[in-house]
């Protein structure tokens, strides 16, 4: 690592560092932190799928599943992810990365063995701290070796991970819980991010703070949680861009999350067939989406930054109808169709967000940033989202019976996601400027 002849805090590198010399160490680095991701959204979106067999054996209602999939899962996963985050930003970004995903493979497999919901509710608390040490450090690491203007691009392909974990944890899931039942479901999908974390270890390596903008940070402490978060609400464009990111999972856990149970319930298709359409809609289309759209933001922005914000804006507005769609449809067919929208939109406004975010920062407040993002769109999104809809889904059950969940979805789901419009949009009208005035 260069070290600098002077006291400057951003001090240019003048030596080439062996990690990250070449772009096949960038894009392993890329891949394989990608991979890791994916596990994380495997693990934490394979309760979805389960979810029908787990109530009928633990005998649960739809608001303590809402529960377990949203508010005490994202309540331990934002708890944690703050320290962790201030550990990212001064330490090992590599081994706080390996660590974490042993924690939540280890906490997924032992879900296989709980005998009711408190030791189910614990698992999954488990499984909320352990993920909550993969974005930060992972975010911090992608701006580190990518550029600005190939940033949001390579974090939209990171965010891919979110799609390809659905997409095996429904198809994987579904079928091995039509088989051999949820409890083995949860040891096997487990069992391998335990092997995938010693390879972290051994094989990722730990770039130099600064390397993509060729500057090193010198080696004083981080900027505390109170130092970053007073920096980014001062920034009116971070906090609207935020909020709509927010206010889209709130939409996209709403639906990801009880999806599968209003496709069995409403239409009486399997797991195996569902998880399949699932897998392909939301897994593949979804992929497709976060990762054009942070490519395509990328391309957009060169002309004009603002596109950081609107194209997430445009992707809630297209998905909007579809979602009323999906909630009314008469038969399957229908209703998996109309769903491939929402899906491909769901997801867009990571890669643009994200990269923005550290935009807007210094070069020691990434983690930390990523870390306050994730905590606000955990708590409304994760934490209020499949909570309010499996809350409301049984108040509204003495009157619309089986389709209450339907009903659910149709009066909360439109709402935010036109709600998040509105946000992007004003998150826009000082992007340029809270650009410009970023720090070092």
């Amino acid at each position: 690592m260069a070290q600098s002849s002077t006291p400057q805090s951003n001090p240019v590198i003048t030596s080439t560092s062996t990690a990250y010399a070449t772009q096949s160490q960038k894009y392993y680095a890329l891949v394989l932190l990608t991979i890791v991701y994916s596990f994380n959204f495997i693990d934490r979106q394979l309760l979805s799928i389960l979810q029908e067999g787990i109530k009928a054996d633990l005998g649960l209602s739809d608001g303590q599943l809402g529960l377990l999939t949203g508010f005490s899962f994202a309540l331990f996963y934002v708890l944690a992810g703050i320290p962790i985050a201030k550990w990212a930003d001064s330490g090992n970004r590599r081994n706080i990365i390996s660590i974490a995903l042993f924690v939540w493979s280890f906490m997924t497999a032992i879900s296989g063995f709980v005998q009711n919901y408190f030791q189910l509710l614990l698992a999954r608390i488990g499984v909320g701290v352990g993920e909550a040490g993969c974005s930060p450090p992972s975010h911090s690491i992608i701006s580190d070796i990518f550029p600005r203007e190939a940033r949001a691009g390579a974090i939209g392909f990171y965010s891919t991970g979110v799609n390809i974990g659905i997409l095996f944890g429904f198809l994987l899931g579904g079928w091995l819980n039509e088989v051999f039942g949820w409890r083995t479901a949860f040891l096997v999908v487990g069992a391998p991010g335990i092997i995938l974390a010693i390879v972290v270890r051994f094989t990722l390596k730990e770039p130099i703070r600064g390397l993509s903008e060729n500057k090193v940070t010198a080696q004083e402490a981080a900027p505390s949680f109170k130092q970053t978060l007073k920096l980014l609400l001062s920034r009116s464009s971070f906090v609207h861009l935020a909020i709509g990111s927010a206010l889209t999972a709130f939409v996209s856990y709403g639906f990801v999350n009880w999806a599968a149970s209003f496709m069995i319930r409403s239409y009486g298709i399997s797991t195996t067939e569902l998880g399949a359409w699932l897998a392909l809609i939301i897994g593949v289309g979804g992929a497709v989406g976060v990762f054009g759209g942070g490519v395509l933001a990328d391309k957009l922005a060169k002309k004009d930054p603002r596109w950081y914000a609107w194209l997430p804006a445009l992707a809630a507005f297209i998905g909007l109808p579809f979602l009323v769609l999906f909630c009314l449809a008469d038969d399957k067919h229908m209703a998996l169709s109309s769903l491939v929208i929402p899906a491909m939109m769901g997801n867009l406004f990571l890669g643009c967000v994200v990269a923005t975010t550290h935009s807007l920062v210094g070069l020691k407040m990434r983690a930390m940033s990523s870390a306050i993002f994730f905590l606000i769109i955990n708590i409304i999104g994760l934490g209020l989202g499949p909570s309010s809809i499996g809350l409301l889904s049984d108040f509204l059950a003495p009157t619309y019976g089986a389709d209450s969940l339907r009903y659910a979805m149709l009066y909360i789901l439109p709402i935010v996601s036109f709600w998040s419009v509105c946000h992007f949009i004003y998150g826009a009208r000082s992007l340029k400027e809270d650009l410009e005035n970023a720090p070092e």
